[in-house]
């Protein structure tokens, strides 16, 4: 054998020589201890962390932000599925199911219109819910990765601080709708008086109101303009009709118009939506054509309308057959000037208009 060839061992110990070793700081570290002792690479044990903690760290970030998402989002629903059914503590009730009325009653809620109500609110939630908690999972992610986020955090105020002076009206629309949702003020079906338009809502949602009016045009209302609201469809209503009667004996115009009010109640078509009996209250004014009587029947808000067509229709036509129409005067005397603005004679009489 030739001396000068290099045997088995003594290339192993030159290879052995040759191969770099980890740092001390990465020796001292457990993981890179292992990995230096299992593939003999100081490259992959001094770079372990990055290969294998961080990815690792980066996957439960995630499946723990999507298992949060998942525990909240049942949660959510969970509170939905119990308020459509009824079952919802007082604070989470609707504002006018917590205000007394005269009457005891807090007003009707169909189990429709509650779920909803329900459905809209839940809808929200969840998409709030899965913004705030994958916006913390990516600021963690980005963490993990060495970005150092306080230019970021910065940037983000600056941008929102921008968004929000240019977006403040949208801003003030979502807020009044989330608002108006959560109190419950009106609901699809509604017959609402919201200031500038009076009608049926079509639709509801965070920015805009949708209603149509008597004369069928479409009027888009942002939330954030709706200053009051007047629901004609929510509990029960209250039905005036004012007729009347001339100088007829009040006594008769009352006891009439009590007979007729009280043939409305017990029509079989109307009775399921009168919730109190007709009363007949008596003189209301006195005009210059005799006095007025009022009468006043509570219905329920869906049968106001068809009640009170079909009340002052019967308290005409009963003063028509008593004969106390024919008594109210059909016009009025006004004395007719003496002297005329042009200064022509007059004759200073009388005369009817």
């Amino acid at each position: 054998m030739n001396p000068a060839t290099p045997t088995v061992d003594r290339l192993l110990v030159l290879a052995a020589e040759e191969t770099p070793a980890p740092s001390q700081s990465c020796l001292d570290d457990v993981l890179c201890d292992q990995m230096w002792r299992l593939f003999d690479s100081a490259w992959f044990a001094e770079s372990s962390y990055y290969i294998l903690v961080k990815p690792l760290r980066i996957i439960m970030i995630f499946l723990i932000a999507v298992l949060v998402r998942w525990l909240l989002h049942r949660t959510i629903w969970r509170l939905v599925r119990s308020t459509s059914q009824g079952a919802v503590p007082a604070v989470l009730k609707p504002l006018r199911e917590r205000i007394p009325t005269a009457g005891g009653d807090p007003g009707l809620v169909f189990p429709e219109r509650r779920r909803q109500r329900a459905e809209a609110i839940g809808s929200v939630l969840r998409s709030l819910v899965t913004a705030v908690v994958f916006s913390i999972a990516v600021l963690l992610i980005l963490s993990e990765l060495s970005f150092d986020l306080a230019p970021l955090l910065a940037s983000a105020g600056i941008a929102g601080l921008a968004i929000g002076f240019g977006a403040q009206t949208l801003v003030k629309d979502l807020l009044a709708g989330l608002f108006m949702l959560l109190e419950d003020q009106y609901g699809v079906g509604d017959t609402v008086d919201l200031g500038e338009a009076t009608g049926t809502v079509e639709a509801v949602g965070l920015r805009i109101t949708t209603i149509r009016d008597g004369r069928g045009v479409l009027w888009y209302i942002r939330n954030g303009e709706i200053v009051r609201v007047g629901n004609k469809s929510q509990g029960w209503a209250m039905v005036v009709v004012d007729m009347p009667i001339g100088f007829a004996s009040t006594e008769e115009a009352t006891a009439v118009l009590r007979t007729a009010a009280e043939s409305v109640a017990v029509d079989p078509e109307l009775s399921t939506e009168i919730v109190e009996p007709p009363d007949v209250l008596g003189v209301e004014q006195i005009t210059v054509d005799g006095a007025v009587i009022r009468t006043v029947v509570k219905t329920t808000a869906d049968g106001q309308f068809s009640v009170a067509r079909e009340l002052r229709r019967r308290l005409t036509e009963a003063l028509e057959n008593s004969g106390i129409t024919a008594r109210i005067a059909a016009s009025r005397m006004f004395p007719r000037s003496a002297t005329p603005p042009d200064g022509d004679g007059g004759t200073g009489q009388g005369g009817a208009t």
